[in-house]
C-alpha cells in the first residue's frame, strides 16, 4: 500500500484536504477517521475486484452465507492489520500527533447482530478470506441495529442504536444491483405451453439495495465479500397512502429482531426474512447465469448456507425462481434445491425454533405459502410410504400442521446437509429433539464444532499476550493456531509463567479503566475477575450467578468469621425488548450491584459491575482481562457458545456446566484446568421427560437457598416487596425450569474451589497457559475447512 512513513503521511494529508476542504491544522478526529478509512477502502478496491474475477475465472464452487446477523465490531484496525500496515500507519499517524486509538474510538460498532449467531457469521467471513476460499455473506443493513442499551434506576432502557449517524466508510451502495421483493397480492394461475404456470399479482413491491463491505483476508490478496440489503420504496409505488407505504418500508430494515409478541412485529420480521432470501438469491442467479451457466448445474456451482431459522425461506424461494421465472418442472427444481442448500441449527431451545402462524404468512407470502404446502404435501406422502397408517408420527414430522408453519421442518427436508455446533448439541438433535428426521435422513446429519477468528480475539484484542506467545513460539501460530499447543512446555517455566501473569495483570488495570469511566465503581485490580458476558436468557443463568452474589454477600454480612478473596463480577448482556422475566434479571442484577457497592463493609471484598451496551469493543477490552468465564447455561440447552472460546483463548478459566462446547474445551485443557459443576445433559433430559424434579423441596431444605430466595421478596435488596417476584415464581411456583437451585450447592462448592485454587498464584498461571494452549482447535479456521471440505465442496482460490 504505502512504501514507507513519508509516503502514507503525504497521502493522508494529499486525502484529507481533497475530502474535506480544509488544512491538516483545522481538521477533527473524525475528518481523520474518515480519510483514513476510504483510503484502505480505495486501496482494497484492486484487490476486491481481481478476487471476483479469479473466482470467475477459475469456474470454482462459491458459497452464500445468510444471515439474519453480522456482529462485525469495529473495523479500522482489524483492517490495518489484516493488510499488514497497522505499525506503519500508527507510526505515521503519530509523527502527525493522530493517536490511532482514538480513531478507533470514533468508529462505532456496527449495529448489524446481537450475540453468539452474529458474531459467528463474522468471525466465518473473516476465515473465508483468510483462507482464500471462495466465500460471501449477505444479510441485512439495520439502521438502527438491535438497540442500544440504558440503564435507568436498574432498569434496561432501549434507545435506537445510531451507528449510521456519520455514515459507514466501508461500505459500498450499489443502486444498479437492487431488485424489487413483492409482498401481500394474489397468486394468478395461467396455461402456459399446456402447463400450468403461477404469477403473483397486484403485490406491494419494496425495492431491496445492496450495500456491499469488504471482508479482507489476513495477509493475502482476497477480498470477500458482506452484502447487506436496505429496504426503501420502490421508485412507482401507486398506492393511495403513500407514506404509509414508505413507513412500513423502512421500518423492514431498521431494526434487528422487532419485539414479535404481537402481529405486527410477526409480520415485519417475516418481511426481513423474506427481503433477504428473495434478494440475495435473485442475484446469486444473475451471478450465476452472468457465467453463461445453465441452472441445471446450479448445485455444481454454487452452496448456499442457511446460518438458523431466520433464512429458511431461501428453500421455497430458490424453487419459486426455479419454477415461476425458469419454468422447470418441480422434481428438477426440487432437486436443484435440495442439493444447494445446507442447514445450521443453532439451537434446541423449541421457543427459538419458528414457527408462523398460517394466517399471518399466507397473506404475506401467498406464492411462497402455496410452495411450502407442496412441499409439504409431497413429503407427506413419502413419510406415508415408509410408515403406513403412523399418523402420530407423520403430524410431528409435518411442515405445516396446527395451522403454523414449522421452519426447522422445512429446513430439515429442503436442505442436502444439517449440522449442530457442538458434539453434544449434534447428538442431542439427532438422538431426541430431531430424532424422526434422523432416521428418515440420517445421512443428513453431521457436526461442525464452532470457532472464533483468533486473529480478532487474540492477534488484535490482547497484543501484549500475542507478543509473548510469539517470541515464545515463534508466529507461525497466527496462521496455524493449532500451533499455540506448543506453549505447554512452558508450564514449568517459572519466567514464562511470571511474564504471562504480568501480561495479565496490564490487561486487567487497562480494563479497569474503562469501569471507572463508565460507572465511577473502583475496583481491586488483584480480586478476581469473574465474567459472565451473554445474552440474557433464562436457560443461560445469570440467576444462579446473582443468587450465588447475594449469597456471599449474606455470609460476608452475617458472620464475621468468614474469609473470601477479594471478586470482582462483571456481566455483560442485552434482553430482547419483550422478554419481560430478562428486563427483571437485569433490574436484579444492578439492584444487587447498587447495593453491593455502597456497602463500605464489604467493598474490600466484593464489587459487582453490569456494563451496560455490552458490544463487540468492549468485549476485545474485557476478554484478555478476565480471570473466570462463567459458562453455567443448564445442561443440553446451549449448543454450543463461542465467549467459552474467546476467554480461553485469552487465558481466563472456566466456571462451566457439561453443556454445548465446553464438553470439547474440558478434552483439550484435562479436567484439572476446567472449573466443571451440575447436573450433566442426560440427567436434565431425565427430569425433563420423568419428572422428579421438586424446586421447593430444595427451598425447605437448604438454608442457604433460602435465604437468598427469600431475599426476593423480604425488601433486603429492594424497597418494592414484589419487584422480584416474577422471578420468585418462576423458582417455587413454576419448579424451576432451568434448574437453578438444583445446581445451586454444586455452584457455591466449586467458586470455593476456584478461589483456593485462585490463591495458589503459580498453579492458576499454569492452568491458565495450558487454556492458551488447548484454544488453537477452537479457531474458526478449523471450523470452515471442515465445511469448506465436508459440507460446502469449496476449495482455495
Amino acid at each position: 500500500m504505502f512504501s514507507n512513513k513519508q509516503e502514507f503521511q503525504q497521502a493522508f494529508l494529499k486525502r484529507l484536504e481533497m475530502m474535506c476542504g480544509k488544512p491538516f491544522k483545522e481538521s477533527t478526529k473524525s475528518d481523520h477517521f474518515q480519510t483514513l478509512g476510504h483510503m484502505i477502502r480505495e486501496h482494497v478496491s484492486s484487490n476486491w475486484i481481481h478476487t471476483k474475477e479469479r473466482y470467475g475465472a477459475s469456474q470454482g464452487k462459491q458459497v452464500y452465507y445468510l444471515s439474519i446477523e453480522f456482529l462485525l465490531g469495529r473495523l479500522l484496525r482489524h483492517n490495518l492489520m489484516n493488510l499488514g500496515i497497522e505499525e506503519l500507519v500508527d507510526s505515521g499517524l503519530q509523527e502527525l500527533g493522530i493517536d490511532l486509538g482514538d480513531l478507533e474510538e470514533i468508529e462505532a460498532d456496527a449495529g448489524l447482530g446481537n450475540g453468539g449467531l452474529g458474531r459467528l457469521a463474522a468471525c466465518f467471513l473473516d476465515s473465508l478470506s483468510s483462507l482464500n476460499l471462495p466465500g460471501n455473506g449477505c444479510g441485512i443493513r439495520y439502521r438502527h441495529g438491535l438497540f442500544e442499551q440504558k440503564f435507568v434506576d436498574g432498569y434496561q432502557v432501549e434507545l435506537p442504536e445510531q451507528w449510521l449517524r456519520y455514515g459507514q466508510v466501508w461500505e459500498i451502495r450499489k443502486n444498479d444491483l437492487a431488485v424489487e421483493v413483492p409482498f401481500w397480492g394474489e397468486v394468478e394461475s395461467y396455461d402456459e405451453n399446456s402447463r400450468l404456470a403461477f404469477r403473483h399479482i397486484n403485490a406491494e413491491v419494496v425495492t431491496a439495495v445492496p450495500y456491499d463491505l469488504p471482508i479482507i483476508g489476513y495477509h493475502n490478496e482476497t477480498v470477500n465479500t458482506l452484502r447487506l440489503w436496505s429496504a426503501e420504496p420502490s421508485p412507482y409505488p401507486f398506492y393511495q397512502d403513500v407514506m404509509k407505504y414508505k413507513r412500513e418500508t423502512e421500518a423492514i430494515s431498521e431494526f434487528l429482531y422487532p419485539d414479535d409478541t404481537h402481529n405486527e412485529g410477526k409480520i415485519l420480521r417475516l418481511k426481513q426474512q423474506y427481503l433477504l432470501v428473495s434478494a440475495s438469491l435473485r442475484l446469486i442467479i444473475r451471478n450465476h447465469r452472468f457465467s453463461h451457466r445453465s441452472l441445471a448445474d446450479l448445485p455444481k456451482h454454487i452452496a448456499i448456507h442457511i446460518n438458523d431459522t431466520h433464512p429458511v425461506m431461501a428453500i421455497p424461494e430458490l424453487m419459486r425462481l426455479l419454477l415461476d421465472e425458469e419454468k422447470m418442472g418441480w422434481e428438477e427444481a426440487w432437486d436443484i434445491t435440495t442439493q444447494t442448500i445446507s442447514y445450521t441449527n443453532h439451537t434446541t431451545l423449541s421457543e427459538a425454533l419458528e414457527k408462523w402462524p398460517v394466517q399471518l404468512f399466507k397473506p404475506l407470502l401467498p406464492r411462497i405459502h402455496m410452495i411450502i404446502q407442496e412441499i409439504n404435501e409431497r413429503f407427506c406422502q413419502e413419510l406415508w410410504k415408509l410408515y403406513p397408517g403412523d399418523w402420530d408420527r407423520i403430524g410431528q414430522m409435518s411442515i405445516i400442521s396446527h395451522d403454523e408453519i414449522k421452519m426447522a421442518h422445512l429446513a430439515l427436508v429442503g436442505s442436502y446437509s444439517v449440522n449442530g455446533v457442538a458434539q453434544i448439541h449434534t447428538n442431542i438433535l439427532k438422538n431426541r429433539e430431531m430424532n424422526l428426521f434422523y432416521q428418515v435422513f440420517p445421512g443428513k446429519f453431521n457436526n461442525k464444532t464452532n470457532g472464533i477468528t483468533h486473529r480478532r480475539w487474540l492477534l488484535k484484542s490482547n497484543p501484549k499476550l500475542s507478543g509473548l506467545i510469539t517470541e515464545a513460539i515463534g508466529s507461525e501460530w497466527v496462521s496455524t493456531p493449532e500451533e499455540l499447543s506448543k506453549l505447554a512446555v512452558f508450564k514449568e517455566d517459572r519466567g514464562f509463567l511470571d511474564r504471562l501473569q504480568q501480561v495479565k495483570q496490564d490487561n486487567k488495570e487497562r480494563f479497569l479503566r474503562r469501569i471507572n469511566e463508565q460507572t465511577g465503581i473502583q475496583i481491586d485490580p488483584h480480586s478476581i475477575f469473574d465474567v459472565h458476558v451473554k445474552r440474557l436468557h433464562a436457560y443461560k443463568r445469570q440467576l444462579l450467578n446473582v443468587l450465588h452474589i447475594m449469597h456471599l454477600y449474606s455470609r460476608l454480612k452475617d458472620d464475621s468469621s468468614f474469609e473470601m478473596y477479594p471478586r470482582t463480577f462483571i456481566f455483560g448482556a442485552k434482553a430482547s425488548p419483550g422478554y419481560y422475566y430478562a428486563k427483571k434479571i437485569i433490574k436484579l442484577i444492578n439492584t444487587v450491584a447498587d447495593k453491593i457497592n455502597a456497602d463500605p463493609a464489604v467493598n474490600d471484598k466484593l464489587k459487582v459491575v453490569f456494563l451496560e451496551n455490552y458490544r463487540v469493543s468492549v468485549a476485545e477490552e474485557l476478554f484478555p482481562a478476565a480471570d473466570v468465564s462463567e459458562q453455567i447455561s443448564t445442561a443440553s440447552k446451549e449448543a454450543s457458545g463461542t465467549g467459552n472460546m474467546k476467554l480461553m483463548m485469552n487465558g481466563a478459566i472456566t466456571v462451566g456446566t457439561l453443556d454445548g462446547a465446553n464438553v470439547e474445551i474440558k478434552e483439550k485443557v484435562g479436567s484439572d484446568n476446567i472449573f466443571i459443576f451440575g447436573l450433566t445433559a442426560e440427567e436434565v433430559l431425565h427430569f425433563s421427560q420423568v419428572g422428579g424434579y421438586h424446586s421447593m423441596e430444595y427451598y425447605h431444605h437448604d438454608k442457604k437457598i433460602r435465604q437468598v430466595v427469600d431475599q426476593l421478596k423480604n425488601g433486603y435488596f429492594s424497597e418494592v416487596d414484589d419487584e422480584f417476584e416474577p422471578i420468585f415464581d418462576s423458582l417455587l411456583i413454576q419448579n424451576d425450569q432451568y434448574f437453578v437451585l438444583r445446581d445451586f450447592d454444586s455452584y457455591v462448592s466449586i467458586h470455593r474451589e476456584v478461589e483456593r485454587k485462585y490463591q495458589d498464584r503459580e498453579q492458576w498461571i499454569k492452568m491458565s497457559l495450558l487454556n492458551i494452549a488447548g484454544s488453537g482447535y477452537f479457531s474458526s479456521d478449523r471450523t470452515i475447512k471442515e465445511y469448506a471440505d465436508r459440507i460446502w465442496k469449496i476449495k482455495p482460490v
